[in-house]
């Protein structure tokens, strides 16, 4: 969850939600993240809410933070009444491996105890390659996580040198095998292209390495140089070039054409899968606005079109808790354009795309001339859908903008 928060309205102390956002509880997917805001070091492109120890001293720690967590997610399940069991699980950061295997297994208590699980529910944790082993992956599938998305962003050791990884090239592949091994079968590995001095031959040798682990998903996302980080300071001193708009295209092709040949399907423009069972039903329920508790610091939660975030945090965050109160720090009720105007913004980087019901008219015209310029697909929009062709996906942003005027 990035650093900084939007603004919004003050969030009820007690968590409490409008009865017209739990009128439809049940009748969506639910999904619970969970945010681990704690890492070993911080990497230079980096601007989300996570501390390393040394940031937070004495102020908090991961056992101060799980005592925040479990309160908070017994209060979620009194604000949502009978909600219903969590089909998805996502534990991010942050670097959840940090807490370890019986830490994570806590983790999933805590869910299990507040809400349940359903019976085929997708539980999914983020793991850094060099804070895992054979027996980390052992300990988290006999807990109940089912899937496991490890960060690898690159082999290529000048580029993991400029994103500050500090995980060695084969790492992240070696993970992979040693989950593999455990009995894990839904395997993610995150790539970053874009990296200033990153070439072709780099690139390739990561995707190589990817498909040499044996994974079922591959998430690729190009370099954003977020302001106020060490790798944005060095570009502004002249110390690193920043990445062409041009060179982002050629790579994203370049992954889109190794991972298409090899048996991987993109379903969102991001993210590519081996099959329909490997796509991640956590993030498809975010794209798709379902709903979702964010728990932990600076998590974000979203139901029946209310959305809150929480302090950010770890020792304000458990302490808040520890008083009784809820953490969010703010909250934005959506009204129906709100709505739309997401769904225009998340379901049109889906592969089915996006009802053309859902844009108003000057919004249609605009997907019938993004046909034209070959953006959108003619057989799709035939049918009632604005549908990105493969042109289309490299200018995502810019057709949003086409169809929201």
């Amino acid at each position: 969850m990035a650093s900084t928060l939007p603004p919004g309205d003050p969030a009820p102390a007690d968590g409490s939600l409008p009865p017209e956002a739990l009128a439809g509880l049940g009748s969506r997917p639910f999904g619970v993240y969970v945010h681990v805001p704690f890492c070993a070091t911080r990497c230079g492109y980096c601007d989300f809410n996570t501390y390393t120890a040394g940031e937070l001293g004495t102020s908090a720690s991961p056992e101060s933070w799980l005592e925040g967590l479990r309160r908070e997610l017994e209060l979620a399940a009194q604000v949502l009444g009978s909600a219903p069991p969590a089909s998805t699980v996502f534990v991010g950061g942050g670097t959840p491996s940090l807490l370890g295997a019986d830490g994570l297994a806590s983790v999933l208590d805590a869910v299990r105890a507040s809400f349940g699980l359903t019976s085929a529910a997708e539980i999914t944790t983020e793991a850094n390659p060099e804070s895992t082993s054979p027996e980390f992956f052992a300990g988290i599938l006999r807990a109940g996580y089912n899937r496991v998305s490890l960060g690898a962003q690159s082999v290529a050791p000048h580029v993991l040198q400029i994103l500050d990884r500090k995980h060695t090239p084969g790492r992240p592949v070696a993970a992979a095998g040693e989950a593999r091994a455990a009995g894990f079968e839904h395997l993610n590995l995150d790539l970053i292209y874009g990296t200033p001095g990153e070439r072709p031959d780099d690139l390739q040798a990561s995707l190589d390495a990817v498909l040499d682990a044996g994974v079922d998903h591959v998430s690729a996302y190009a370099l954003i140089i977020e302001e106020g980080t060490a790798l944005e300071r060095r570009i502004r001193r002249g110390e690193l070039p920043s990445t062409d708009d041009d060179v982002l295209a050629e790579r994203y092709e370049q992954v889109d054409s190794v991972l298409s040949t090899s048996g991987f399907r993109w379903y969102e423009v991001s993210n590519w899968a081996a099959s329909m069972a490997a796509r991640c039903r956590h993030n498809l329920n975010y794209w798709r606005g379902g709903d979702w508790w964010g728990a932990g610091p600076g998590a974000h939660s979203h139901i029946g079109g209310v959305r809150w975030w929480n302090v950010k945090h770890p020792a304000r965050y458990a302490s808040t808790l520890a008083e009784g109160r809820s953490p969010a720090a703010a909250r934005e009720i959506l009204s129906e354009e709100d709505l739309r105007v997401e769904r225009v913004l998340l379901e049109i980087r889906l592969t089915e795309g996006l009802p053309l019901s859902v844009l108003d008219e000057p919004g249609v015209a605009e997907a019938k001339a993004a046909v034209a310029d070959g953006l959108l697909s003619q057989s799709a929009f035939d049918g009632g859908r604005a549908v990105l062709t493969d042109e289309g996906r490299l200018l995502a942003d810019a057709i949003v903008r086409r169809l929201l005027p």
